[in-house]
């Protein structure tokens, strides 16, 4: 659990810590990842968890109650259906990159008060070269095995594109 959900989850913690004030949209939350502990890391930047199965954003609402978390709020919907603009779109897993961008489209601020441009930032595991090829977007992937020495981290990435 720790491994595989939370510490995978913190590697977007490890790449940017975003600025006290800023919104960030986790697309797919399922139980929580990677918005919950990132939410617990960063007190001061409030996350929208969203999720089109109820089931788990009940499970996100269970635990941010239960441990107290003021700055996540659970919300049983289809990202696209999202009104909100946000700093930031992160997510773990959860689609393929195009369609992740797609489900971003218009959900950026135009202000940016972080040290890096507003954008998507995803964690993805395994041979993303055809997914990262066919983007016309500035894709940046990381390794997060310069992050983390466990194994489990040596085909994972954390893949970021600005979008303002």
């Amino acid at each position: 659990m720790y491994e595989k959900h939370v510490l995978h989850s913190l590697a977007i913690y490890k790449f940017i810590q975003f600025s006290s004030g800023s919104e960030i949209l986790d697309i797919g939350t399922g139980g929580g990842f990677p918005g919950i502990p990132l939410a617990i890391m960063l007190p001061d930047v409030h996350f929208t968890l969203t999720d089109s199965i109820g089931k788990k954003i009940k499970v996100v609402e269970e635990i941010s109650s239960a441990i107290g978390l003021n700055n996540v709020k659970a919300m049983h919907i289809r990202s696209e259906q999202v009104k909100q603009k946000f700093d930031f779109v992160v997510s773990r897993a959860v689609a393929d990159l195009s369609e992740l961008l797609r489900w971003s489209e218009g959900k950026m601020k135009k202000k940016q008060i972080n040290a890096m441009p507003n954008g998507l930032i995803c964690l993805k595991g395994g041979d993303l070269t055809n997914e990262l090829s066919v983007n016309r977007k500035s894709v940046e992937p990381y390794e997060l095995s310069t992050w983390f020495d466990e194994s489990f981290f040596e085909s994972k990435k954390l893949i970021y594109v600005p979008l303002v």
